[in-house]
């Protein structure tokens, strides 16, 4: 069975890479990534961040965009905006002045009218160019957009819903394509996936559906300290660990994703070079709390459960390519706080809140979760979800249920309602999430985000967490805001609507021709920076 999925896969890396003679020529950089497809091609890519990842930053724009050029915390740089700044005058709106010299890898102009065309192609579902299978993706990440406008050619604003000085995190998530590229495309987004235009240092030239994307090397970017290094850059979706683990060893990729926790020893012996640090990101499953008759709604029960959980046994298994998560944030950021809940692994204490919630050795609970078999940051969604399986039944009699679909669909359900079919009966939903900023934890736990219209999944509303958040909006000094930054989080311990079972140590393999790879605190890379030698 292996020798017939490694001959698969040869004859699709064959299919796809250019002639040895050209290769020889030119430096094309081939990464394994974990998806099972191809992520959407248009400039709102889907599969989760690994999507952004890979087809989001490297190829289109955003106004704002992160500096990942350091292993430090990520900061906000400009991106296709010079500069930008809340107005003083009025707190909810944003003014984004526009880089001059911008254009499209179509060669169209980027300005102040090809914003606002993407902007109606996001939020405004009568435009010609309204692209259903974005917008969702955008919104949800954009929750407090209310309006946007032209000022002049060359400056924009937007308006938010709220006073919200954590906005600004919120903006590098929106992407903008060519409207030259939707009009060459028959105004048909299904055309223009063969065929998209961004700003960014790669573009697209080629995408064979499940099998590859190459992206070239964008020789007009307006930036050039950050030309890339390499001409090419090859994205093949492989999701199951051990395959990208073969294709590394054959030579027949330099990069993989998330290496089999234990093939990562013979790799170091072997010479690969692999890669983990710190970055925001949690591995919870999400709670379905609102659903008729859930378990679920009993805050005794979701503490319960996160007491019931060996998180070092799951570190073990990832062969220490993670660590603890007992928050949505780590115990040592400083946004962490002070909760009345330190979870450890009491199983004693765990089976004592259950049995005040009524669930005991003769009326045991039963949960079914919704995993992923693969997916962006879900590491090995199966043996994990397996190990916690095991672990709840043995330790606090909890019976639980595995439920593995493809990592589309996961996301998907993601965004439904509580009771909805889709979810087939599932209380929890193992999603990984980032665990970055402000803007991430209002996306995800503010009431006004409750599905299906936004990420609030779980549908919890917390008084305090509400009123924290106001006055993190309110904030204009860093200490203020980091105040109320940690006693909303400190609510998310307390009152948890997740499972919060381990922190990610994002961990990469690569051949030892890649050189200059940054391994940021974030879930994105700059691929700008990486070279072949």
């Amino acid at each position: 069975m292996k020798r017939r999925i490694f001959s698969v896969l040869s004859l699709m890396v064959a299919a796809t890479l250019p002639l040895q003679s050209a290769l020889a020529q030119e430096k094309t950089l081939r990464i394994a990534m974990t998806a099972s497809d191809i992520p959407s091609t248009t400039g709102m890519p889907n599969n989760g961040f690994e999507g952004m990842r890979f087809m989001g930053f490297p190829i289109f724009e955003g106004l704002i965009a992160f500096d990942l050029t350091t292993t430090g915390p990520v900061k906000l740089v400009p991106g296709l905006a010079e500069k930008w700044e809340q107005d003083p005058a009025d707190k909810k709106t944003w003014v984004f002045h526009l880089r001059k010299g911008v254009k499209f890898h179509d060669g169209s102009v980027f300005d102040a009218d090809a914003v606002i065309w993407n902007m109606e192609r996001f939020w405004n579902k009568d435009a010609p160019q309204f692209e259903p299978a974005a917008t969702g993706i955008t919104r949800a990440r954009l929750p407090l957009l209310k309006s946007y406008k032209k000022i002049d050619d060359s400056t924009v604003s937007f308006t938010t819903t709220i006073d919200a000085s954590f906005f600004q995190w919120m903006v590098p998530y929106l992407l903008f394509a060519s409207p030259t590229a939707w009009e060459k495309g028959g105004k048909d987004w299904g055309k223009v996936q063969l065929a998209p235009a961004g700003t960014g240092p790669f573009q697209i030239t080629s995408v064979v559906q499940r099998q590859s994307v190459t992206l070239v090397k964008n020789k007009d970017y307006w930036d050039p300290k950050r030309m890339p290094k390499v001409d090419k850059v090859l994205l093949l979706p492989i999701p199951e660990a051990n395959t990208r683990l073969a294709a590394l060893r054959a030579g027949q990729v330099d990069w993989i994703e998330v290496p089999p926790p234990d093939g990562i020893p013979s790799l170091k012996q072997a010479g690969f070079v692999l890669s983990t640090g710190s970055y925001p990101h949690v591995w919870p499953w999400i709670f379905n709390m609102a659903a008729k008759d859930s378990p679920l709604k009993d805050v005794r029960v979701r503490q319960a459960l996160n007491y019931c959980i060996d998180r070092s046994a799951i570190v073990g298994l990832l062969n220490g390519t993670a660590e603890p998560s007992v928050g949505w944030l780590k115990p040592s950021d400083p946004a962490f706080g002070h909760p009345k809940n330190m979870y450890t692994f009491d199983a004693a204490k765990g089976k004592k809140l259950l049995a005040e919630a009524g669930f005991d050795d003769k009326k045991p609970l039963s949960i079914k979760v919704m995993v992923s078999t693969s997916g962006s940051g879900q590491m090995l969604p199966l043996p994990m979800n397996e190990a916690l399986q095991e672990n709840l039944k043995s330790a606090c009699n909890v019976d639980v249920k595995v439920d593995a679909v493809e990592w589309q669909v996961l996301l998907n359900v993601g965004r439904v309602e509580p009771d909805s079919k889709q979810l087939n009966g599932a209380m929890a939903l193992n999603v990984s999430s980032p665990s970055s900023d402000a803007g991430a934890m209002y996306r995800y736990f503010a009431a006004a985000n409750f599905s299906p219209n936004g990420f609030n999944f779980p549908q919890w509303k917390d008084d305090e967490f509400e009123a924290d958040f106001k006055m993190l909006g309110d904030a204009t000094d860093e200490a203020t805001y980091t105040k109320y930054y940690a006693a909303a989080h400190e609510r998310l311990v307390d009152n948890p609507p997740w499972l919060y079972i381990v922190h990610d140590l994002n961990p990469r393999a690569f051949s030892k021709k890649v050189k200059g790879f940054v391994s940021p605190q974030s879930w994105f890379v700059d691929l700008t920076m990486v070279d072949l030698q």
